[in-house]
């Protein structure tokens, strides 16, 4: 099992990482909430059946587990960061560069704003599928879903992101 679950292991610790960083902007509880899925994982390496899915949608639905549980600890608040800056004139480059950081914070935010609109069981599934690059099967296995039900959420979820993207965009 140990060499079995290694191999699990380094197959897939860093998507399970990128799952939480997207969540998070802290390394640190990045590291724990990895570290915790893992710890799962190996406790119930053992009743891991393939037949039922593949490693990785097993992984994501610990992942989701463990991300649940901590959004439950730490439900009363959240620390923000905030950053100040000095001030100094801009160059011409460094305008233009701004510029362009301003546009692609403006997307961003749009879509931020879109997926807050998603419904959670919605935005999982994008999250899932368009952004962690689970195939649907997996995704489905990691949601307790069926496939069918996975590609009538993806297709909703993307509907309505297309709208409210392009209404904050346009």
């Amino acid at each position: 099992m140990g060499a079995e679950f290694e191999q699990v292991y380094r197959a897939h610790v860093q998507q399970v990482t990128a799952y939480f960083a997207r969540r998070t902007a802290d390394p640190q509880t990045v590291g724990d909430l990895t570290a915790e899925t893992f710890v799962q994982a190996i406790t119930s390496f053992a009743t891991f059946d393939p037949a039922r899915g593949s490693p990785r949608g097993w992984l994501f639905g610990i992942a989701r587990r463990v991300f649940a549980q901590y959004c439950e600890r730490v439900s009363r608040g959240r620390d923000v960061t905030v950053r100040l800056a000095g001030r100094r004139e801009l160059d011409v480059d460094e305008a233009a560069e701004l510029v362009v950081r301003i546009d692609a914070e403006r997307r961003g935010k749009a879509l931020f704003d879109g997926m807050a609109a998603l419904t959670a069981a919605d935005r999982e599934a994008v999250e899932l599928v368009d952004i962690a690059g689970l195939e649907r099967a997996e995704a489905a296995a990691a949601l307790g879903i069926s496939s069918g039900a996975l590609r009538i959420r993806l297709f909703r979820a993307r509907a309505k992101l297309r709208k409210i993207v392009g209404e904050n965009n346009g």
